[in-house]
């Protein structure tokens, strides 16, 4: 039994019948990319679902394991993506959500995403306060163990690099984040990898969308071993994979707003 980060906040449920912004209730759907998570998915389900989201998918990337087995047996509805690549499993989450969803959540499917935090991240954009909200690890109580040395350096990395190029105070990289639906559709996401976290932020920063970042909670993994900071070669791809995404997208974004 995992401890509790944070005190519980009310779920998704109780902010939303208490918003006063919109005569709809907004539906909230969360996406969750994994692979060979067995130890961890449907335990992560149940944690979301207990928050009353609308909601879970989980994207499957072809799993081994019993991933996709306790997904389902869990709740949530399983997208199996067989292309490798972060973006792409999340790119697939996107179009398999509800055709009426407003926000959509995202989430790693190991455990180490505490989901009492979902209010925390939903609650601003239901009152307006912002159409964007980033989970920040570095920021929140963290277990001992649950970032690696390597995760805090890129979030500092980043930090510096989005707050010289957009002046935008981002403190993390975090995949925990929740955004309003057409807020995203408007970004015109199309990283493939593991760059695809840091291009929202690079995207929402220089479109200026409303943004917040909160303070969230880090748990150590539940089992297993992390497909990359676990991984020195796959760490190394990764690094490369969101170096090259920031060289690309800066260009890219700095082009377009010449021509706008």
């Amino acid at each position: 039994m995992l401890r509790q980060l944070r005190p519980a906040l009310e779920p998704v449920s109780q902010v939303i019948k208490e918003s006063e912004q919109s005569e709809r209730r907004p539906v909230v759907s969360a996406i969750i990319p994994c692979i060979d998570e067995e130890a961890a998915i449907g335990w992560v389900v149940t944690a979301v679902l207990g928050q009353n989201v609308s909601e879970v998918i989980v994207v499957d990337g072809v799993s081994r394991d019993r991933t996709v087995e306790r997904a389902e047996a869990a709740g949530a509805r399983v997208i199996v993506e067989p292309r490798r690549g972060y973006g792409r499993a999340i790119q697939a989450g996107i179009a398999a959500v509800r055709d009426n969803a407003d926000i959509l959540v995202f989430l790693d499917g190991d455990g180490s995403d505490p989901a009492e935090f979902i209010p925390d991240l939903v609650s601003p954009i239901i009152a307006g306060q912002a159409d964007f909200v980033l989970g920040s690890r570095v920021r929140g109580p963290r277990e001992p163990g649950s970032l690696a040395p390597q995760q805090v350096i890129a979030a500092h990395v980043g930090r510096l690099l989005l707050r010289f190029v957009y002046g935008a105070n981002f403190t993390d990289l975090s995949p925990f984040r929740a955004i309003r639906r057409d807020a995203l559709i408007r970004l015109d996401m199309k990283e493939e990898t593991f760059g695809w976290n840091l291009e929202m932020l690079m995207r929402v920063a220089a479109a200026r969308v409303p943004m917040l970042e909160i303070a969230v909670g880090q748990r150590r993994r539940i089992g297993g071993v992390s497909k990359v900071s676990g991984n020195l070669i796959a760490g190394i791809k990764a690094a490369w994979s969101i170096s090259a995404t920031f060289v690309r997208l800066a260009f890219e974004l700095r082009d377009h707003g010449k021509r706008s």
